[in-house]
């Protein structure tokens, strides 16, 4: 097996509480050592002066789309994405079509990405058959199989009873469920935030407590019935009550996406269709709200929602256009950019958000360089600066509000089970079939 040293990095790794000038030999797909100084004969060696190496990150909340709308991303095309934006195992959802609520589907996904991904891909399996919100789907034996969580994405398991249900059944194994909090009778045909941007624009709202009450529900139901994980949390009241949970050690975790921290109502500007997402873009306050709970340790994780759609799904009115933006190639820069180099988190919480918490939260055996893991790492070159720019995605979806936007700490390499992946130079390096 090849060997890889990655020479004069900066090594970040909260598992370890560490941060120091080390270097780091690869073998055998495991992290061999780490201490300075380091030399190996046969190994392929990189020389890292001034950038960052850390645990590979991990995104939990992305939409590959296959199978059924291939159209939109494949798992190919979607592990590209991953591997360029130093993404090294995403988790998919699983609105997929058919839905990936039996083994076949499971057992499909991984198929296909043992074939074709470039970076870890795990399959989500569904709660509830087609994500009806009724009937129980087969969760342990989709864990069997390769799920690594449990989830309802996109729709909200509205009756109480049937979540109650699926927490206690998947407490059984110890999985994970992960809640989509959204009461549908108040959105009531939404399409941005409620208040008084959403009335100048002649849209129709979608009222915070759309939200807010699923999140207080889902918080109740945790500490009655088993562990639950809040996804894109977007509301300040959302957070209050998650705050207030975790203080009682009510067994409930929860994440936010890059979006929600950067972006408010503001950029629907002229009914802009690539700041459609849902839940959707709040207010500042919202947003100040949600930098606070990064810093205070309120939230968990930071995950994309990454959601590629054709341009036909785009191009129509703001009404009739599709919620969702892609993330995975900008969300690595855009958070540097925008908070580790502006100092409002330091880049050992960021890699704790992205990487660390994701493996710990979702029992994988990830999110470390300690010798004996895993070789999945990524490299961030802190001084590398340029220009979104969507043409060059290898997601198929452009769909992004962040187009030309000029950041800083780009991914420079990205290693999956101590294979490259990914440089700076060369870009996306397709594995050999």
């Amino acid at each position: 097996m090849s060997k890889l040293l990655l020479k004069n990095g900066i090594v970040v790794d909260p598992a370890q509480g560490l941060e120091s000038r080390l270097d780091v030999l690869v073998e055998n797909e495991k992290i061999s050592a780490l201490q300075a100084g380091l030399r190996a004969e046969d190994a392929e060696v990189w020389d890292l002066q001034g950038k960052y190496v850390t645990p590979g990150l991990i995104d939990m909340h992305v939409h590959l789309r296959e199978p059924g709308q291939e159209e939109k991303e494949t798992i190919k095309t979607g592990s590209k994405a991953a591997a360029a934006g130093g993404f090294t195992s995403i988790a998919c959802m699983a609105n997929t079509d058919p839905v990936a609520d039996d083994v076949s589907i499971i057992k499909h996904i991984k198929e296909v990405a043992a074939r074709n991904g470039l970076v870890h891909v795990l399959p989500i399996g569904a709660c509830t058959l087609g994500l009806q919100g009724e009937h129980l789907t087969q969760i342990g034996e989709m864990q069997r199989f390769g799920a690594v969580a449990f989830s309802d994405d996109g729709q909200t398991i509205g009756n109480a009873l049937v979540l109650r249900r699926v927490l206690e059944y998947a407490g059984m194994f110890g999985a994970t469920v992960i809640a989509h909090c959204e009461d549908r009778t108040l959105v009531n045909g939404g399409s941005m935030n409620e208040g008084l941007l959403s009335t100048r624009l002649g849209l129709p709202g979608i009222p915070r407590a759309a939200e807010t009450a699923m999140v207080a529900r889902d918080i109740e139901m945790a500490r009655n019935f088993g562990r639950i994980h809040l996804a894109h949390i977007s509301a300040r009241e959302s957070l209050e009550l998650i705050r207030q949970a975790k203080q009682q050690k009510a067994p409930v975790t929860c994440e936010t996406a890059p979006h929600y921290l950067l972006l408010t109502e503001e950029a629907v500007g002229e009914y802009n269709t690539n700041a459609k997402m849902n839940p959707p873009l709040r207010t500042e306050a919202d947003r100040q709200a949600l930098l606070a709970a990064l810093q205070d340790g309120t939230i968990d994780i930071i995950a994309t929602d990454h959601a590629p759609h054709t341009l036909d799904n785009k191009r129509v009115e703001f009404n009739l256009a599709a919620f969702g933006i892609v993330g995975l190639e900008t969300a690595l820069p855009l958070l540097y950019t925008h908070l580790v180099k502006t100092r409002k988190i330091p880049l050992t919480r960021l890699i704790e958000l992205m990487s660390v918490n994701p493996a710990k939260i979702f029992a994988l055996d990830k999110g470390t360089l300690r010798p004996g893991s895993c070789a999945d790492i990524t490299v961030i070159d802190p001084e590398l600066t340029k220009p979104v720019d969507k043409t060059k995605f290898y997601s198929k979806g452009r769909n992004t509000p962040f187009d030309g936007w000029p950041l800083c700490g780009w991914p420079d390499m990205t290693i999956v089970g101590g294979q490259v992946r990914y440089t700076q130079k060369a870009g996306v390096l397709v594995k050999k079939p």
